[in-house]
């Protein structure tokens, strides 16, 4: 693997704009609703937005639960459990009651405000919750699921909802949608890797062939009937000499017999993406924290 790049100083403009925006909106809020990658449940955590929020109550759904491993996200909602925070896990494009399901959760966090207004003789009481979260992390297409239209503009790239917009997706309950938002830099590598993996960053952020070197090194030692299974391989070797025995076996090869590693690693890493080696949670919770 080539020289660790953490550390890693970016902030693009839009994210800059977007984070004084979410600051200037929260006050107008009750709570806030934060996507988290299913796959990456605590490296999709962006550090910036629970600055933002406060102490505002907080609703923490995971996305891509079909994605992910189902023992591992039935743990990472226990950990958020045991630390009072409300948690759920959905599959956004496929769940039929995403509504329901974030309304329920919004108004059971918001319960004992609701009964102190309508105490004051308030009949009706909407929640009002700021939907946070990292870029291609699944916000944008719970805004579509839950509007039921295409109310919020998704794209499996970084970057892509930049204006703020409400939602009502219930009579008790409206969105305020934001941007996705990332930090200015990544301290850890392993963070800076998930991200990579999953695309929550443009790919030109990292050399591609350490987050495929970084990936199937994981898989080698977590999942390793994965790469058998998917690409006819053994997996008795480290993490160079089997995205050679890949390359070999997808015909990842150059004119003169070597291996194109520029097709073996784009071919691993949207295999990755696209489930193809089944659902991987690539961390898991730990007794002392994320």
């Amino acid at each position: 693997m080539s020289e660790a790049r953490t550390n890693i100083n970016w902030f693009p403009g839009h994210m800059a704009k977007a984070r004084r925006e979410m600051s200037e909106n929260i006050k107008y809020v009750d709570m806030v609703i934060e996507i988290r990658d299913g796959r990456i449940v605590a490296s999709s955590e962006n550090p910036l937005l629970r600055e933002i929020a406060g102490n505002k109550p907080r609703l923490i759904v995971i996305s891509k639960k079909d994605k992910a491993e189902d023992e591992v996200t039935a743990a990472w909602i226990d950990y958020f459990h045991r630390h009072n925070i409300e948690a759920i896990a959905l599959n956004l494009v496929a769940d039929r009651s995403i509504n329901k399901k974030i309304s329920d959760a919004c108004l059971k966090i918001m319960a004992e405000k609701i009964a102190k207004y309508k105490a004051k003789g308030m009949k009706h009481v909407e929640i009002k919750a700021m939907v946070v979260g990292i870029p291609n992390v699944g916000k944008s297409t719970l805004i579509n699921s839950v509007a039921q239209k295409k109310a919020a503009k998704t794209a499996d790239r970084p970057g892509v909802t930049r204006n703020l917009q409400w939602i009502k997706i219930s009579q008790d309950v409206a969105l305020l949608d934001t941007p996705g938002v990332l930090w200015p830099k990544f301290e850890d590598e392993r963070t800076a890797f998930n991200l990579a993996i999953t695309g929550a960053i443009n790919d030109d952020i990292l050399p591609v062939e350490d987050v495929v070197r970084y990936a199937v090194g994981q898989l080698l030692i977590n999942h390793p009937e994965k790469l058998a299974d998917r690409y006819g391989i053994d997996t008795n070797a480290d993490a160079i000499e089997t995205i050679d025995r890949i390359a070999k076996a997808r015909g990842c090869l150059l004119n003169d017999g070597g291996y194109d590693y520029k097709r073996v690693y784009a071919l691993i890493l949207k295999d990755i993406r696209d489930s193809q080696l089944g659902g991987i949670s690539w961390e898991k919770p730990n007794a002392d924290g994320q």
